[in-house]
């Protein structure tokens, strides 16, 4: 079934699935003017010309110009085809230190997200995996595949999964679970600038619009040895997008000045901050000081955001006290514990 996009008055983007365009000009939703759009067409175009069988009564409406409509909001520029208005969503996060983002979906609105994100999801809403996230419509299959190499640069999964309401009325909701101990963030990307860079696993999911690409950090000094290397993730649209980190998370707002930061700490940061690596001081304090040998320096006005527990650390740790890598079992404070273990083999 076809998507189509079209533009309000105000020269914003929706869109709507075919099913439903008869409806959409029975109300006058869509009239013979308004510029539609799907994926095959070349341009934008009046929906009495692209649609004719809905508007058997009308007269055609005179050419417009075939430049695809100004429309507002985030969308990021570079890659896209017709920028694409992210859709609105509302959620509820739910939990503690394993959270749950609960995304409330209208009738046609689609959420995207990592695969095997999903928790659990209402009746009327159907999911499907597909290449790429969908804020480029009329992108040709090499754009596709290209687009799916780079998520492969940063281990996530080649498909990402897109969540709709196909019903008829009524809210209906989605749920995504954080994958460790952690907090999930809520972004809304308008606000913050249109975009944000963040570690290359921190995405939840987002409003369908956003754009999910890669970045790579110039820096020699932060991609050797920064923790995230040169790649990050990079979110741009005007809608809601979900990351999640571990630990406790801290939101810091930088005016003009300077931030340093344990490299694996860094979660995210908004546009005019200036990332980079610096040594953590002279010799002696780099070696004994127990802090690593560099730290992230921010630079710049904006905001930062920062995790207290990153996963690699957590897992550094599990490992280390595990008993069967090696570690010292310290928590079962019984003798009858280690008889036990005893027994088994241990």
């Amino acid at each position: 079934m076809k998507t189509w996009h079209y533009a309000t008055p105000d020269n914003q983007q929706r869109q709507t699935t075919e099913d439903a365009l008869p409806g959409l000009v029975q109300n006058g939703t869509i009239n013979p003017n308004t510029r539609v759009w799907t994926a095959g067409m070349e341009n934008w175009t009046p929906a009495a010309q692209a649609l004719p069988n809905l508007f058997a009564q009308a007269s055609p409406p005179p050419q417009q110009s075939s430049t695809p409509p100004p429309m507002s909001g985030g969308g990021g520029g570079g890659g896209f085809g017709p920028s694409l208005k992210s859709h609105d969503v509302d959620y509820e996060v739910f939990g503690d230190d394993m959270q749950i983002v609960e995304v409330e979906l209208d009738p046609g609105e689609t959420v995207i997200a990592e695969a095997g994100a999903m928790n659990y999801l209402e009746q009327d809403i159907v999911f499907e995996a597909r290449m790429g996230d969908g804020s480029t419509p009329n992108e040709g299959l090499m754009g596709k595949l290209l687009s799916v190499g780079k998520r492969a640069l940063t281990g996530e999964s080649l498909f990402m999964t897109h969540f709709t309401h196909r019903g008829g009325g009524g809210k209906r909701r989605v749920a995504f679970a954080a994958p460790y101990p952690g907090k999930i963030v809520v972004m809304n990307l308008k606000e913050i600038g249109g975009s944000v860079l963040c570690q290359k696993d921190a995405f939840l999911c987002a409003a369908y619009g956003t754009r999910v690409s890669i970045a790579f950090n110039r820096r020699l000094g932060a991609g050797f040895f920064g923790g995230e290397g040169f790649i990050l993730q990079k979110l741009e649209g005007d809608g809601l997008a979900f990351i999640h980190a571990g630990g406790t998370i801290i939101e810091k707002e930088l005016k003009g000045e300077t931030l340093r930061v344990d490299t694996g700490c860094l979660v995210a940061f908004a546009p005019g901050i200036e990332y980079n690596i610096e040594r953590a001081g002279n010799l002696k304090s780099m070696f004994f000081g127990g802090e690593g040998l560099f730290l992230a320096t921010l630079r710049g006005t904006g905001k930062v955001w920062l995790q207290s527990l990153p996963f690699s650390r957590m897992a550094d740790r599990i490992i280390a006290h595990a008993p069967s890598s090696g570690g010292r079992s310290q928590g079962e404070g019984s003798v009858l514990g280690g008889i036990g273990r005893l027994l088994d083999g241990d």
